[in-house]
C-alpha cells in the first residue's frame, strides 16, 4: 500500500470529489465510504460491463495535522490477466479473433493502469488545492531541548539560550511527504533515498 501525506488546507472530501468525477464512468463503478475525517473510495469495475477483466482497488483518504494522508491499495489484477489470456489464445488459434475482442483488449490495457491513474488525479487535485510536501508553518515550530523556548522557523540558533537548532527541525520526505528526521537517510515509509 502506498502512501502519501499532502499539507494543504483541504479535506479528504476535496479529494473524493476528484476521484469520482474522473472515475465513475464507463466500466468503471466509484463507492464512497464514510465521510468528514476519513473516508475510503473503491473503484470496480460495474457488475454487468461488457468488456474486459473485472478489478477493484481502495483509496483511503485521511485528514491530519494540517493535511491529507492518502493510502492507495493494492488493485484486483487476476481476472484482467485471466481475459488477456483469453484473448491471446484466441489470437493464437485465428488471428482474426482480434476483431471480436478488440473491447476486451482496450479494457483489459485501460484496467491495468487504473494505479497510475488514480495518483495522478490525486497529484493534480492536490496542486490544484495548493498542496506540496512541504510541512505548514504551524507544524514547523519548534522547541529549544535545552530551555524549552519556542523558536521562529528557520531560527539556526535558540533565540533564548543560543544553543544550536539545526538537528530539531523537522524535514519532510520530498517523495511522499512523511515526517523524517535530518539524520534518516532513507524514508521509512516509501523506502526511497531522501533528497
Amino acid at each position: 500500500m502506498v502512501q502519501k501525506t499532502y499539507y494543504g488546507n483541504f479535506t479528504p472530501e476535496d479529494f473524493t470529489r476528484s476521484i469520482i468525477a474522473q472515475f465513475h464512468r464507463g466500466n468503471l463503478h466509484v463507492q464512497q465510504i464514510g465521510d468528514g475525517e476519513k473516508v475510503v473510495v473503491q473503484i470496480a469495475t460495474k457488475d454487468m460491463s461488457q468488456s474486459g477483466g473485472k478489478t477493484a482497488i481502495g483509496i483511503s483518504l485521511q485528514k491530519v495535522e494540517d493535511g491529507v494522508m492518502v493510502q492507495v491499495g493494492k488493485q484486483v489484477w487476476f481476472s484482467i490477466a485471466a481475459s488477456l489470456g483469453l484473448s491471446a489464445i484466441s489470437l493464437l488459434r485465428n488471428p482474426l479473433n482480434i476483431l471480436g475482442r478488440m473491447d476486451d483488449i482496450a479494457q483489459d490495457i485501460e484496467n491495468l493502469q487504473l494505479r497510475d491513474e488514480i495518483w495522478d488525479v490525486i497529484e493534480n487535485t492536490a496542486k490544484n488545492l495548493g498542496s506540496g510536501f512541504e510541512l505548514s508553518e504551524r507544524i514547523r515550530r519548534y522547541v529549544c531541548d535545552f530551555c524549552n523556548t519556542p523558536n521562529p522557523i528557520g531560527q539556526p540558533d535558540c533565540i533564548a539560550c543560543g544553543a544550536p537548532l539545526g538537528s530539531i527541525q523537522p524535514i519532510t520526505c520530498k517523495n511522499c511527504g512523511y515526517v523524517v528526521t535530518r539524520d534518516e537517510k532513507i524514508c521509512p515509509n516509501c523506502k526511497k533515498i531522501i533528497s
